[in-house]
């Protein structure tokens, strides 16, 4: 039986300009990959309202799990949280679960729940929210879709306060093998080896260094032994090259 599927939908001008490096991509299929959930697509949008509308629409029926990155803070470009209402067909306004939980963190500051501060209390009408320990303002879940803050330390408590509710499968296990000869010559072997373990997916990546081509081979699966037995196949086609 196949694992769950995952898809990310990063929001942000800043990432397609290159002023930011994602980090958040990383981060969820690490801890995705340790619940057995597969992360099958990542989709990086601008912060456009229609190109996200889109992107949530698409992706939330083709993946069990959406997790978007970005677009939930104070800001006049923060739209996310009205896309994604729009999105569901839902309203969306300042909710008082959200807004008590800010207000409360404010006042405990002594700072101002201010107007600004306040747009990030707008949740859509049938969302549930997701705890956020770093700064408050929490994110939320609709249906399949998980909207989360871009911050990297807030996407990353988010995440850990979403992994317990998710139904996961098994999770994957990964051996890498690295082959000092370049992909041209292990290409034919390896597709072989391929073949003959269609339950795994394996992947050649190729490096150069010191002038020198070689390839680095990854073999995941769920089934641990399985894995193991196919990397010992591999280590039996090329028996000196192990690193």
């Amino acid at each position: 039986m196949s694992n769950p599927t995952a898809a990310m939908l990063v929001i942000g001008d800043e990432i397609l300009s290159g002023r930011t490096r994602d980090a958040n991509m990383y981060h969820l299929a690490n801890e995705l990959t340790k619940v057995g959930v597969d992360l099958k697509e990542v989709r990086v949008v601008s912060d456009d309202k229609d190109a996200i509308i889109a992107a949530i629409q698409s992706l939330k029926q083709s993946f069990d799990s959406v997790f978007t990155s970005g677009g939930i803070g104070p800001t006049h470009d923060d739209i996310t949280a009205d896309c994604v209402a729009e999105a569901f067909g839902v309203g969306i306004d300042v909710r008082q679960d959200a807004y008590d939980i800010m207000a409360a963190h404010y006042v405990a500051q002594g700072s101002e729940f201010t107007e600004t501060r306040m747009r990030m209390a707008r949740i859509p009408d049938t969302a549930t929210l997701i705890d956020n320990p770093v700064s408050i303002a929490p994110g939320f879940k609709v249906e399949n879709v998980y909207v989360m803050a871009g911050v990297p330390k807030i996407f990353e408590a988010m995440v850990a306060s979403v992994l317990p509710t998710l139904t996961g499968g098994a999770p994957l296990q990964s051996q890498t093998y690295r082959i000092e000869r370049g992909e041209g010559i292990v290409a034919t072997p390896l597709r072989a080896l391929a073949e003959k373990y269609t339950d795994l997916s394996i992947g050649s990546y190729p490096f150069q260094k010191d002038g020198a081509f070689g390839t680095n081979i990854v073999i995941r699966g769920a089934n641990e032994a399985e894995v193991s037995k196919a990397m010992a196949e591999l280590i039996t086609m090329f028996p000196d090259n192990g690193a």
